[in-house]
């Protein structure tokens, strides 16, 4: 764990406990994924099934992020934290003992709304564990948690599943999950917002959210998540039903891939903050995801695929932090909280549609390379605005 230099001792601990929260609850999400073929066979559900599967979470969680941002810069983040981590598990741990397709649906909805209470104030509370030039940097390390959380998963989850099956691996995850929001609601404290923080008005509102940055920015982020949740969701499936390989094997893929995803997300907010050109990290990156998403339908032996998969997985979210970090340019870092949830709101409008536009691809034509196509071609559309934005006027100070 990387701290702010000279930090001490409760800021190295505070930062810890925030990211380890961030990897439990992120099991859960993973695991659904890895584990699809086994409860679409159980459930005897379509693939457009099991894209609704995610799209109901995700369409709750996108739906929560600006309530979630607003409700970050009134109220206490750590209490709104871990209100989000206790719902997110034990949501979990109920999903396990449901059999029910539509009870599987409501309870996937509903765990969106606690995932959304658990984004913008985590983000909140690590960034306030950093100086204010290494924003981008604590955005980054605390969503490096949710893909190191994977690696474990993806490495151990395909050899578990055969003597336990996936409803008990993810009761253990739900149980371990708890186990580390408990100790951070006792350990843990709240970190002090910045003396001129002050709640956002509806005024405040209208103003920040009407920022062509803030628009443009949201246009990348609904790509973002798009990419993000339609390879993380379906790379399992793709895997098993389209190249011919086994579970295992799935796994072990994805398990690279998060392996290499977890510490570029620190490294992407890293060198922004280093070299303070985050939309040159954002545009890198989406090129670069625009040409590895291109390949993926071409590419069947598994040497080539793991290559493929892993260079993808690099700048999958190299940009996070320094995405998020490019609204608060422009706008300012007074209210945060509610520019954040306006970001992750459009993201996840990405995520709801390709999340279930994958799968609807899949029962369409009968296979993932038109969805996978349409994906590349929405980054290379990002790359486009992300020199729109390069071209605004920048406002570094905060308001």
């Amino acid at each position: 764990m990387t701290v702010e230099a000279g930090a001490p001792p409760a800021r190295a601990l505070n930062s810890t406990l925030i990211v380890v929260c961030q990897s439990m609850q992120g099991l859960a999400f993973g695991a659904i994924a890895l584990f699809l073929p086994l409860i679409r066979h159980d459930l005897g559900i379509s693939p457009s099934q099991a894209g609704l599967l995610a799209a109901s979470g995700t369409f709750t969680y996108a739906l929560m992020q600006i309530p979630s941002g607003y409700l970050s810069d009134r109220f206490d983040a750590k209490r709104l934290f871990v209100m989000g981590l206790l719902g997110v598990n034990v949501l979990s741990l109920t999903f396990s003992l449901l059999d029910s397709y539509g009870w599987l649906l409501a309870n996937q909805a509903v765990s969106g709304v606690f995932r959304a209470l658990v984004f913008a104030p985590g983000l909140m509370l690590i960034s306030r564990q950093f100086r204010e030039d290494r924003r981008a940097t604590a955005m980054g390390l605390y969503v490096a948690g949710g893909f190191s959380s994977n690696i474990l998963l993806n490495a151990l989850g395909p050899v578990l599943v055969g003597p336990l099956g996936w409803r008990w691996l993810m009761v253990i995850f739900a149980a371990s999950g708890m186990l580390v929001v408990l100790a951070f609601a006792k350990l843990g404290d709240s970190a002090p917002p910045k003396a001129e923080a002050r709640p956002p008005t509806w005024a405040d509102a209208r103003e920040l959210l009407s920022h062509r940055a803030v628009w443009l920015s949201g246009f990348i982020q609904f790509v973002r998540l798009a990419v993000v949740t339609g390879m993380a969701f379906w790379l399992p499936s793709l895997i098993v039903e389209e190249k011919g390989y086994s579970l295992g094997t799935a796994g072990v893929v994805v398990a690279i891939g998060a392996a290499v995803t977890a510490p570029s997300n620190f490294l992407g907010g890293w060198v922004s903050d280093r070299l303070g050109r985050p939309l040159a990290v954002v545009g890198t990156s989406l090129a670069m995801l625009a040409v590895t998403i291109f390949l993926i339908p071409f590419v069947d032996t598994l040497p080539a695929l793991i290559a493929v998969i892993a260079v993808n997985s690099i700048f999958l979210q190299l940009y996070f932090g320094p995405l998020f970090a490019v609204p608060l340019q422009y706008v300012g870092t007074t209210n945060a909280g509610l520019v954040t949830g306006f970001s992750n709101f459009c993201a996840n409008l990405g995520g709801v549609v390709f999340s279930f536009g994958l799968g609807a691809f899949k029962d369409a034509t009968g296979s993932f390379d038109g969805g996978l196509w349409a994906l590349a071609g929405l980054c290379a559309a990002a790359l486009s605005v992300t020199w729109l934005i390069s071209r605004l006027p920048t406002e570094r100070t905060s308001r």
